[in-house]
């Protein structure tokens, strides 16, 4: 075989696992597989909750109390957060979404069926959501079961925010996902959506499914907790970065809800 031929990188792909990888020949020897570099993997570092608000449900809502908050999500790692999104035709209700890992000197990954992606219609927006990309819950301090879980549709991936106080070397230094999602055109078949490294995606509290019911629960300590990428659908540096939580006190007068905020806890869901 000519070496030209034998120094070509493979892709092959395995069914088994869902995933495309790249494959070295023997050919090419050690020291050409370490110029061609490790994959640049995002790092997805869950802040903990803030912007808490207590509100009133709308008439004819399920619930009648909603514990609303902010939740935000940035990249810290050695590459972006890259997701393609592909439908086969406009039936098909949902887009597969696979993850684009981002190699030092060599072609990219492809990590298939990292997610779903779906059409959402909202009061407030229309665009193309991840699903279950952030999921949050309500639980005792030391209870292992959530009380109350999100009924968050999805999420608008993008460069929504700056990472301060961090020094990021792969940082591209201005936004590169600032898309809107495919905002008012669900006929698309493709999308593509990400986070940078050195940027964040946020929501703020009460927009569409940032909130979690109150009603039912005693008064006493809780945990709100915030967890990005729960099932590791998505490649990732670390994942020990990836839950986020806030101890508050839960008191009720005269049948309406308040809150006192006693702990924040970054990288924890237990808050210890």
């Amino acid at each position: 075989m000519p070496r030209s031929t034998a120094a070509r990188v493979l892709i092959r792909l395995l069914p088994s696992i869902g995933a495309v990888v790249l494959l070295v020949p023997a050919a090419l020897g050690v020291s050409q597989a370490k110029r061609e570099g490790p994959a640049l993997l995002p790092d997805l570092d869950q802040e903990p909750p803030t912007g808490l608000v207590i509100t009133q449900a709308p008439a004819r809502a399920r619930t009648t109390w909603r514990l609303g908050f902010r939740s935000a999500a940035s990249n810290v790692g050695d590459g972006p957060l890259i997701l393609e999104g592909r439908r086969p035709s406009r039936v098909t209700p949902t887009m597969r979404a696979d993850q684009v890992i981002v190699r030092d000197g060599a072609p990219q990954q492809l990590i298939r069926h990292a997610g779903r992606l779906r059409y959402v219609r909202a009061r407030d927006h229309q665009h193309w959501h991840l699903l279950g990309f952030e999921r949050y819950e309500l639980r005792r301090p030391h209870g292992r079961r959530a009380l109350v879980t999100d009924r968050k549709s999805g999420f608008c991936l993008g460069d929504r925010y700056s990472v301060t106080g961090r020094e990021l070397p792969a940082h591209p230094g201005a936004p590169i996902y600032t898309s809107r999602c495919g905002l008012e055109h669900p006929s698309l078949l493709g999308i593509r959506e990400g986070i940078s490294v050195g940027y964040g995606d946020d929501y703020q509290a009460n927009l569409e499914g940032q909130w979690l019911a109150l009603d039912g629960l005693a008064a006493g300590r809780y945990l709100l907790v915030h967890r990005v990428n729960a099932d590791r659908r998505l490649r990732e540096r670390s994942y020990a970065n990836n839950a986020a939580s806030l101890r508050f006190r839960l008191r009720w007068r005269h049948g309406a809800p308040a809150i006192d905020r006693i702990e924040t806890c970054p990288d924890s869901a237990r808050c210890p």
